[in-house]
């Protein structure tokens, strides 16, 4: 799987198993996405689940877990240690592997518009998805809980939510939906029946109290075990490591005359910073993070390895002929499976190929580098739309009974969408870049720089239709708004793109765009 993100959504709930299960096997009834890790806390009457997979069948999970949230957590009769204002009180999107935070940023609004408009429950975007200054750290939009949220919502017009209701969900009450980088949730138990010393504590440690940088800390009463605890999120482990925050809480303990009870880590955490710690804890010299065997054993090189040493298979025809190289190779390795979304992003890749070549020739840095940034997306994205249709595919063959039918079809047709949509608009970015290469360019290379933007038009059209016909075969009308909204953005590329292209008639264009746009 090229493209991974993660979603830890913190739910209202952590003493009725049942709900909590009826929430985390949402999850599970989605292809294309895993659950890692999934905790309760009745003490903080909290629920954490962790789950990873392809960015749009993320953000259908977290979409149904919010609406199976709001539908069995009532807020008006919950009373817990941690700080919450709804039922699904938070949800962040992280990158983890082939996407950006800007991907993350888009899949936040898309959620974030998605409860608004469909659970009526305000929505409010922090860290890097935030809308305002004042909003970006989740302390600040929980501050004085649910009836602090109130108050601002009421007198100050600055607090009005991002989407949904001007007024809390009567069970649900709000929902804070973001994009951040990883985080580690690290709590330190003390021995101790004294809340005020755990209070005490995490106000010495916490970065806005001028303690440690990247640290957030609350003092919680832990009843069902006698004890107090420092809790903390951890939200640059680099920075401050694992260690450094244990050794400051264990100082500020015994300057207060108590002991450490134990520690914890909520959800998941990344291996080097459980490595950092070891590191530090058993005083290594000279480690390296190569020295781990899963490390190696993950490695490139042991894969490749291992690929050498699986191909035991017997000669034949084909694979006695000598190995390909170059741009070839990747066409006939590329080519097994192809689709229509594919075969633009390879058109296109082609087309920015052209104008890469030319930016060489014409000491054109900054265009280079864009249009090889684009290039070796378009070639990401060959993939991804072969996954795409084969979900799509395998979603369609379910019986019209199944349960999980409508579900499913409806976010492989979005994941399905989204990638021809994307080919869109980085094909919509390629021609104006070729275009002003043409300026600065060698006569004899401009037949080049017009071939690839015809190809870039070509891929425009084709995908356009692509992204219609999806469009019309999409179950969730209100998917189809939220893209259509989305869409907005490539029109207005479109028109920049139309504009400058060497090579008109684009007319095709205008009436897949208004076919798309008038979609309901």
């Amino acid at each position: 799987m090229n493209q991974v993100v993660e979603c830890v959504p913190n739910f209202s709930e952590g003493r009725n198993p049942d709900i909590v299960r009826a929430v985390v096997d949402i999850v599970r009834s989605v292809p294309g996405v895993a659950l890692l890790d999934e905790t309760m806390d009745p003490d903080h009457h909290r629920a954490v689940v962790t789950f990873a997979g392809r960015p749009y069948a993320v953000a259908e999970v977290a979409f149904q877990m919010a609406r199976v949230a709001s539908q069995l957590i009532d807020l008006r009769s919950h009373h817990g240690e941690h700080l919450r204002i709804g039922a699904t009180d938070v949800m962040p999107f992280v990158p983890i592997r082939g996407v950006s935070m800007q991907d993350c940023v888009q899949l936040a609004r898309m959620v974030g518009q998605r409860i608004g408009n469909e659970l009526k429950i305000p929505v409010f975007l922090y860290e890097e998805a935030a809308s305002r200054p004042e909003r970006k750290n989740l302390e600040w939009i929980r501050k004085g809980g649910l009836k602090g949220l109130v108050a601002r919502m009421e007198t100050d017009p600055a607090w009005a939510p991002d989407f949904g209701p001007k007024h809390l969900h009567q069970t649900a009450g709000a929902t804070v939906v973001g994009a951040r980088w990883p985080l580690i949730a690290f709590n330190v138990n003390l021995k101790s029946r004294d809340l005020s010393v755990a209070t005490a504590i995490a106000k010495v440690v916490r970065q806005s109290s001028g303690g440690l940088p990247f640290v957030k800390a609350i003092g919680v009463d832990l009843k069902t075990l006698g004890l107090v605890q420092v809790s903390m999120n951890l939200t640059n482990h680099e920075e401050t490591p694992l260690h450094v925050a244990f050794a400051a809480v264990q100082r500020e303990a015994e300057a207060r005359g108590v002991d450490v009870a134990g520690t914890e880590i909520i959800g998941l955490v990344p291996e080097h910073a459980l490595i950092a710690t070891a590191q530090q804890a058993l005083r290594l010299d000279r480690f390296d993070d190569r020295q781990v065997l899963e490390a190696r054993l993950d490695s490139p090189e042991s894969r490749e390895a291992f690929g050498r040493l699986s191909a035991s298979q017997p000669l034949n025809e084909k694979s006695a002929l000598p190995a390909r190289t170059g741009a070839v190779d990747g066409i006939m390795t590329e080519s097994q499976g192809l689709t229509g979304g594919s075969v633009g992003a390879l058109s296109a890749a082609f087309a920015a190929s052209l104008g890469v070549m030319v930016a060489k020739l014409n000491r054109a840095r900054a265009v280079e580098t864009r249009l090889s940034e684009i290039r070796t997306r378009l070639h990401e994205l060959v993939k991804i739309d072969r996954e795409a249709y084969a979900q799509v595919l395998q979603a369609s063959k379910l019986p019209l009974n199944h349960p999980d039918r409508a579900l499913q079809l409806a976010s492989s047709l979005l994941a399905a969408t989204e990638t021809p949509l994307e080919i869109v608009k980085l094909s919509c970015e390629i021609i104006p870049l070729l275009r002003g290469l043409l300026a600065s360019a060698k006569p004899e290379v401009h037949p080049d720089l017009t071939m690839g933007m015809r190809l870039a038009d070509a891929v425009i059209d084709g995908c356009l239709g692509m992204v219609e016909e999806n469009m019309k075969a999409q179950p969730n009308q209100q998917l189809i708004v939220s893209i259509r909204d989305r869409f907005s953005i490539a029109e207005q590329m479109l028109v920049d793109a139309k504009s400058l292209c060497y090579t008109p008639p684009f007319d095709s264009w205008s009436q897949k765009v208004l076919n798309i746009l008038k979609l309901r």
